[in-house]
This record gives structure tokens, sequence and C-alpha cells, in this order.
């Protein structure tokens, strides 16, 4: 249950079994391949419970400290299939027969519209004070704007005050950040898996937490549950068995618009989830990074700061960023909500090494302050574009009578291939991820996420209608069997959704 990095002789023998196309689908909805990538040899460190991952590697530098080791280990372990996609990238023109990336969560979609609008003259202004070193938790006149922000997008019921806001580049900096001023060496953060496996890294490096996992399955039990669904009973006993085993468990991670699962928490869940932390004295870091891209009107998404009366505002703090609702991944802007002011000022100090240069706050004001442009033209041109992908994306999975999640909202699909694996072992799994990717096609497989039930993968839909179709159809040649690679087809031209021709 602690060990994060999961060894094969941990894995379930045997996957429950599949929940119907019907349920998975019409019900339910970066650190890329770290597991996958990794040598059938190569020894893995626990990252969770009790013991020190540095007794485990002896770094194969004598430049580096054991804390190096680890961090380089964590680099060479994790970017096989990162680097192996950017030297064959796919170009439609320059090289048809690259590898078509549909493991990284970046929304491709919108590119002509954010450069329009960051091309403009109101975007681009040059002053001393932005030249200067900053106040390091951002610039007065952007928390002014962060907090106008998001009280107008998470339906604040009372304005959100800009001194509790702290900018830095990105909430990997801010998990990083979090985690270092919050917790002891040592100590750890409750994790619903599967999740976001960068999380691992990020609150490691600096900080020494660890993450205990709370393992979830996709087994529904009833007509009032769904695959993966997070309860308070299995918070309970995730954090009774850190306990026991010597773990000191100091908050909860939620991911809200949920990474890789799509999911959105209800009101109600939320508040259960934020009473079960307030009774055992737990900070709650709460993730809406993807808060603007739920694209399907049905899915009613509800940001934990609309909520009325936190049960434990002290220990409540809220994340979030332009990288995934405006597709700036690139930009490295995020920022954190929080009441807590001792909280606040400890992760301003770490701004000192994770902030933005004036420019790009200055830009990042422009940005959000433009209601008319957010709401008027990027957003529903987002979303039509987003819903779009997904549909096609779905179509296809369908055709080939592929289960899979989706909960309208994020740019991914979690996906249920465990029919095509011959054993349920993530042997197995890393082996289907690997003809994916020497088909050319780059996907994340389900042990990134420490999934339990090996055979899920990530697919990204978030991208322009000719990859996707030479994509999927590099996807139906590996399941089919076939081991030629596509290059473009006449028809994968010619699909190009009329929203993406604008």
């Amino acid at each position: 249950m602690f060990t994060l990095l999961q060894k094969e002789s941990r894995a379930p023998a045997t996957c429950p079994g599949p929940a119907s196309t019907q349920d998975l689908d019409s019900n339910y909805g970066d650190g890329l391949e770290r597991e996958c990538s990794r040598k059938p040899d190569q020894k893995v460190p626990e990252f969770c419970g009790v013991g020190d991952p540095t007794a485990m590697l002896s770094s194969d530098s004598s430049y580096l400290s054991s804390r190096g080791g680890i961090i380089k280990w964590f680099w060479d372990s994790a970017e096989e299939g990162y680097r192996t996609y950017h030297m064959d990238e796919y170009d439609e023109d320059k090289n048809p027969s690259g590898i078509i990336n549909l493991g990284t969560s970046e929304n491709k979609l919108c590119f002509d519209l954010l450069s329009r609008r960051l091309s403009q003259s109101d975007m681009l202004r040059v002053e001393p004070s932005l030249l200067q070193y900053p106040d390091w938790r951002g610039h007065q006149f952007l928390r002014e704007e962060v907090a106008r922000f998001l009280s107008f997008y998470c339906k604040r019921p009372t304005p959100l005050k800009p001194e509790n806001v702290v900018v830095l580049n990105g909430c990997a900096s801010l998990f990083s950040a979090l985690a270092t001023v919050l917790c002891e060496v040592g100590e750890a953060f409750l994790i619903p898996t599967p999740y976001y496996g960068a999380i691992t890294q990020h609150v490691y490096l600096y900080g020494h937490v660890r993450l205990v996992c709370v393992y979830l399955d996709s087994e529904v039990t009833g007509l009032d549950t769904r695959p993966f669904q997070l309860t308070v009973e299995r918070l309970e006993m995730a954090l009774q068995r850190a306990n026991s085993e010597g773990v000191k468990v100091k908050g909860l991670i939620l991911i809200n618009p949920h990474n890789p699962l799509g999911d959105i928490y209800s009101p109600g869940e939320l508040r259960d989830y934020l009473e079960f932390a307030k009774r055992h004295e737990l900070h709650v870091m709460v993730d809406e990074v993807y808060m603007l891209s739920v694209f399907e009107k049905s899915a009613a998404y509800c940001s934990v700061l609309s909520l009325e009366g936190l049960p434990d505002p002290q220990r409540t703090h809220v994340m979030w960023a332009t990288s995934k609702d405006f597709g700036m991944s690139g930009l490295r802007f995020g920022t954190l909500y929080t009441e807590n002011r001792d909280v606040a000022t400890a992760v301003a100090s770490l701004c000192r090494y994770h902030g933005l240069s004036g420019l790009v706050q200055y830009q990042m004001a422009q940005l959000l302050r433009d209601r008319d442009w957010i709401n008027q033209v990027y957003l529903p041109e987002n979303h039509a574009r987003l819903k779009a992908a997904h549909t096609y994306v779905a179509g296809e999975l369908r055709a080939m009578g592929i289960p899979f999640l989706s909960r309208g909202a994020g740019f991914f699909i979690w996906v249920d291939l465990r029919k095509f694996l011959p054993e349920a072992t993530f042997k197995e799994e890393m082996l289907l991820w690997r003809r994916f990717l020497d088909n050319k096609v780059l996907l994340s497989c389900g042990k990134t996420f420490e999934c339990k039930e090996p055979g899920w993968f990530r697919l990204v839909f978030s991208d322009k209608a000719h990859r996707l179709c030479l994509g999927m159809q590099r996807v139906r040649q590996v399941l089919g069997g076939k081991s030629q690679v596509a290059e473009e087809p006449r028809s994968c031209q010619t699909q190009e959704p009329r929203s993406q021709r604008r």
C-alpha cells in the first residue's frame, strides 16, 4: 500500500472484471511513463511508508550527494518515452511517420485564439517596476486580478482577498513548496489512486515528503456508485493503515476535475472529504487546474472555493494555473489561494526561487481581467473544440469495443485495455505500452498513475483532428495485431472539425 513505485511481485494477481462498456462510457466520463519505461532490472526505491529511499540507491556519479542521486534517478527513470518522442516527433510535412503524442496532457486546440490575444498591443508593457525585484508573492496588481478571477469563476460567495494569493511558476512548484512548508522530512500526504504521477516527485525532491495511496478500483457495487469512486471509508482505511505502520500523515491531495479519471466531485463529496480532513487535522491541497476545461454542459463543476463555510479554512489550500485551462503549459503561471497567512508567507519565501518575471505577470493580469474575451471568445470555442475532439476519439473507441471512462472534463479519456493483456500484470501492461511506442503512438500507462489494476491507459484527445485521426489509426493497428507504422492517409487530412477551421 505504501510503495508508490510498486514492484511487480506486489501487483494484484487478478483484476476485478471490467464494468460494461455502457457503464464506463455513458455514465462517467506529467511525468509520462516512469514505470512503463523502467528497465526490468532497475532498482526501485520506496517513496511511501517507513524507510529511507536514499539507502536503496547508490549514486552512479561520484559528483552527486545521495539526494542528488535520487533526483537524477527520477530523471533517468521517467524520461525514456518522452526522449524517444522528441527524437522522432511527428510532423505532417517533415516526418509523417513520426511519433504521435497522445500521452502528454496539453491543450493544443486553441493556439490561434491565444496567439492573437497575446500579440495585441495591450499585452506588452515595459516599465522599471516590471524589471526590478517584485514582492515575492507576486505583484499587487496581479494578485488583485487573480482574486477577482477566482472569485468569479469559482463562484465564491464572498470576494477572495488578494493578500491570500501567492503566485508561482506553475502547480509543480506549488506542490513542492506546500510539501516543504507543511511537512517534516518523511511525513506523508494521502492521495487517491489513480493520480497524476508527477506529484510523487513534486512533493519528494525538495521536501522529502511521501504519498500514501488510497487505492481505488473499477468495480461498481451499486446503482449509486461509479468506477474508482473515492469514499470517506477508503480515506479512513488508508489513514489507519498508515498510522499502524508508523507513517505520519499531514494532509490530503484532491484533484478536481480529476486527472486521469476526469471525475468531478460533487459539493457533497467535497464537503465529506473536507470534514474527514478536519477530524484528523489534515491539510487539504485541492488542485483545480482543469476547472475551466469542463466541456460537457451536463457535467456541473463545483470549486471548493464555492462552498459556504469551509470546515477548516486554515488547512484548505487551493491551486490553479493557466497551463491547462488556457493551453499555456510553457508559460509557467500558477497560483495558490490560502487563508492561512503563515502558509502563504512560507510559500512566498520560496517564490524567490519559483517566481515569474514582471513582464509575464503583467501579461497574466491583462489576460485574466479580459472577461469579455474569456467568456465570449475563448471559453465557448475551447469547449466546442474539446467536445469535438472528445466525440471523435470516443467514437473510435466504441467502434473498437473498448470500454472507457469519461465525465466531460479535462483532456483525456481513461481507457480500459485489460482484455488486450495476456495476463493481468504490470509487465504485460508495459509490453503493450511499448508496442504502442514502437508503432509510433505515445500513451500513458496506468502504472504511471499508480492504478492498482493493470491494463488501464490515459489517452489525451486535446489535439488537432489530423493528428488524432492518425494516432487512433495506429492504436487500432496495435490492438488489431498489426505492426506497420501508419502514415497519414488522405481521410485524416480532411476531417478537421469546423470549430478548428476558424
